[in-house]
């Protein structure tokens, strides 16, 4: 069990996947319209760093994918233009009355990632403070704002004994312009990207669904790509999670990755595979993985 947490080197915070970027964004839009307050806290309070992370972003998106985004800047004016979408925003940066939402929530809907912001005080332990989450596994935001770091990862198995405090320190000394980055990993078997509990009935159903010979089929590898920046004036942090998911019958067509699977599988913890809700189809797929090999 590490954090496995590596130097962004080319600054991409924001992953566009264009296969799937409309689709998503669309149900981001969906979810938020049908009960934002589920999956938005965005704080007046916190204003100065939505803003921070609205220049941020913006500026990355339109330097990384110039073919789907441009931004021209006329003093306070931005205008933003978003090709895939077919959308353009004129706003004033620093005015929130300008955007039809809040900086945060704006921003969250023309990207694929969720967006959590951690205020930069340690006397407090550096507690989840705001946030865009349409794409959760298994949690929301309304059992973890407020919460330190620690409390928040204090129901993940061996987190506090093994990398609790060093996961902690690696966020007390973030540098400002050197964001870092890691994957988590899960696997799933349902396609539903937004994972709130309140569809864990959903998940619940679907696994007794699994069959030795649907498993492959309806099980899915589901990888976050997770992003960490300190944003330098408020000194808060960006926390960026973008969720790829690929059913497990496509990962077993590669020998190798298969091989790789299967030893994660066979020597991950057994209170790790039932916090992250697979010990009870872990033996059927591990049995599925063998056969393909």
């Amino acid at each position: 069990m590490a954090m496995g947490t590596q130097a962004l080197e080319n600054d991409r915070l924001i992953e566009i996947d264009p296969d799937h970027y409309a689709p998503e964004i669309q149900l981001k839009r969906a979810l938020l319209t049908n009960d934002q307050n589920h999956y938005l806290h965005a704080p007046q309070e916190t204003l100065p760093a939505q803003w921070e992370i609205v220049e941020l972003l913006l500026e990355q998106l339109a330097r990384d994918y110039p073919h789907y985004f441009s931004l021209t800047k006329n003093g306070k004016q931005v205008t933003w233009h978003n090709s895939l979408l077919q959308e353009m925003t004129v706003f004033e940066m620093g005015l929130a009355a300008s955007l039809p939402y809040a900086p945060l929530d704006w921003l969250g809907r023309q990207v694929q990632e969720d967006l959590l912001l951690l205020r930069a005080d340690t006397a407090q332990g550096i507690p989840l403070v705001a946030g865009q989450l349409c794409f959760p596994n298994a949690w929301c935001l309304e059992e973890k704002l407020g919460k330190s770091f620690l409390a928040i990862h204090q129901e993940v198995p061996l987190f506090a004994e093994r990398i609790g405090r060093s996961s902690y320190l690696l966020l007390e000394r973030l540098k400002v312009g050197r964001p870092v980055w890691r994957l988590n990993w899960a696997i799933k078997n349902i396609p539903r990207l937004n994972l709130t509990p309140r569809y864990a009935y959903e998940v619940a159903q679907a696994q007794r669904e699994l069959t030795p010979e649907t498993i492959g089929k309806l099980c899915l590898l589901r990888v976050e790509r997770q992003a960490l920046i300190r944003l330098p004036h408020t000194q808060d942090i960006l926390f960026t999670i973008h969720t790829y998911q690929e059913p497990i019958a496509t990962i077993a067509q590669n020998g190798q990755q298969a091989r790789t699977l299967l030893g994660v599988l066979q020597t991950t913890p057994p209170e790790v595979l039932q916090y992250k809700g697979i010990a009870p189809f872990a033996p059927m797929l591990i049995d599925y993985l063998l056969n393909q090999l």
